[in-house]
C-alpha cells in the first residue's frame, strides 16, 4: 500500500513537471536565458522544488554545458527533482512546443518571412526579450553581489567587461570563471584538511 502511495506522488510529480516544462517552453520566445527566467519562477518561487543558489549553480552548469541553456536545464532541473525519469520528463516539455511551433512555420516559412506584420511582431518581441534578459542578469548579479564575496564579484565584473568591452569569446570568460572557482574551492578544501 505504501509503495503505491509512493508510486502515485511520484506520478502526480513527473506530470506536474512535464506540464511545467511544457508551460514554461510554450511561452518562452527569446532564447535560453528567458526560459531560465521562468523556471526560476516556477520551481523556486512557486513550487519551492529548488531553492535560489542551488537554481544559480544549475544555471551555470547549463550554460557551461554544450547544447540548447533551456534543454541543459531541464535536464538539471529534471534530475535534481525526480531522477532519470524526471530528466526524461523534463526534456520532453521543453523540447515538444517548439519542434511543433517549428514544424508548422517551416511549411509556411514564404509567408511568414515576407509578412509585415510578421516582422513587426518579432521586433516587439525582441524588445520584451532584452527586458527579460535584463531581468535574469539582475537577479543572478543581486545573488553574487548578497554573498558578499570579493572573488565572485571580481568575477562578475571581469566577466562583463571582457565581453562587453573586449568582445572575448564566451567560452574563454566560461573556462576561466571555472578554473579561479575550482582554485578557490580547493584552496578551502585544503584549509579544512589542515585544521
Amino acid at each position: 500500500m505504501e509503495m503505491e502511495k509512493t508510486q502515485i506522488k511520484k506520478k502526480d510529480l513527473l506530470l506536474k513537471l512535464f506540464l511545467s516544462t511544457l508551460y514554461i517552453s510554450s511561452f518562452t520566445f527569446g532564447g535560453g536565458f528567458v526560459i531560465v527566467t521562468f523556471m526560476k519562477r516556477k520551481f523556486v518561487d512557486e513550487l519551492h522544488w529548488i531553492d535560489e543558489e542551488e537554481m544559480l549553480d544549475l544555471v551555470a552548469l547549463a550554460q557551461s554545458s554544450p547544447g540548447a541553456i533551456a534543454v541543459n536545464a531541464a535536464i538539471l532541473v529534471g534530475w535534481r527533482v525526480c531522477g532519470f525519469a524526471g530528466m526524461l520528463t523534463a526534456v520532453l516539455g521543453t523540447i515538444l512546443p517548439p519542434m511543433i511551433i517549428l514544424s508548422v512555420i517551416s511549411f509556411f516559412y514564404a509567408a511568414f518571412a515576407s509578412n509585415v506584420y510578421v516582422a513587426l511582431v518579432l521586433k516587439g518581441m525582441q524588445a520584451g526579450v532584452a527586458a527579460v534578459i535584463l531581468d535574469v542578469v539582475c537577479g543572478l548579479g543581486s545573488n553574487v553581489l548578497k554573498e558578499k564575496s570579493a572573488v565572485g564579484i571580481v568575477i562578475m565584473a571581469a566577466a562583463f567587461a571582457a565581453t562587453f568591452f573586449f568582445d572575448v569569446n564566451v567560452i574563454y570568460i566560461i573556462l576561466t570563471a571555472g578554473i579561479i572557482g575550482a582554485g578557490k574551492a580547493f584552496r578551502i578544501y585544503r584549509k579544512g584538511k589542515m585544521a
